[in-house]
């Protein structure tokens, strides 16, 4: 008696630990529907009544969207109707610069749009001395303007009634100082703005102060000298007493009157090859 009871209580236990099984069948399309699907979307004779949901939606959407297609203003096979858009955004343009030369040419005459080029209002002898010089400042000038854009600039003052040699200093030091170009050591003092970029030979580091600092040192060229200081944060490559390098995009600042320069995560520096 109790080993017929062993044995079906272990009967027992073994069917309750069984996992029930599913045995509804998995629902798939068949080929046969795909395609049947596929022929419902694409092709608008089909009778919308044997489409799926699905298929009828999308057909009558693309009917709708083929009917304002057919109502559009231009809808001809030789429509110029791209070359006319182009042409009215070209037209557009052109007067939104003419608007902002009107607006500029109060504060610089000559951006307003009916002056013309200022060569033209200078004698020959004065052209041949402004391009002279134009020549002489795109050269010694790094990163400067075109020669085209510094001869106007010249052309410009001396056709207000500037000399040569006066509007000559005052286009270079525009230069020297201008966005994006090296700018001499000695001439940071007279930087507005907050970024520049210097070119010159480290002539001494010294050990750095505080943790967070990677290098601090003296930056010359031929018209002065500065301090720089390198942040770890920065990533900037290490520099050595001696070499000649280039730093783009510093961040100008101001101590005890004195300017110096700190690199930034958007400073590079870069060798300068003799």
């Amino acid at each position: 008696m109790s080993s017929y009871n062993t044995i079906a209580e272990k009967d027992s236990d073994a069917s309750t630990d069984e996992q029930p099984v599913d045995e509804t069948p998995e629902l798939r399309a068949t080929v046969q529907l795909e395609t049947q699907a596929k022929v419902d979307t694409n092709h608008p004779d089909v009778d919308t009544a044997s489409m799926t949901l699905e298929a009828e939606e999308r057909f009558r959407a693309r009917e709708a969207e083929k009917a304002r297609t057919r109502r559009r203003f231009d809808r001809r096979e030789s429509s110029d109707r791209e070359a006319r858009t182009r042409l009215a955004a070209t037209q557009g343009s052109r007067e939104r610069r003419r608007t902002f030369q009107r607006r500029a040419a109060s504060v610089d005459p000559w951006a307003a749009p009916d002056r013309g080029d200022p060569h033209r209002e200078l004698e020959q002898e004065q052209v041949a001395a402004v391009n002279q010089q134009a020549s002489r400042i795109a050269q010694e000038v790094r990163d400067a303007s075109s020669r085209a854009a510094v001869s106007r600039r010249l052309a410009e003052r001396v056709a207000d009634g500037s000399s040569i040699l006066s509007a000559s200093v005052a286009v270079m030091d525009a230069e020297r100082t201008r966005p994006g170009s090296v700018v001499p050591i000695g001439m940071l003092e007279e930087v507005s703005r907050q970024e520049v970029s210097v070119a010159g030979t480290i002539e001494e580091l010294w050990p750095s102060s505080h943790p967070k600092i990677a290098q601090v040192g003296l930056i010359a060229d031929e018209s002065g000298q500065t301090k720089f200081t390198s942040w770890h944060r920065s990533h900037c490559r290490p520099v050595a007493e001696g070499e000649r390098v280039r730093i783009r995009a510093a961040a100008l600042n101001w101590y005890q009157g004195r300017p110096s320069i700190a690199l930034t995560g958007d400073t590079r520096v870069l060798p300068v090859d003799d």
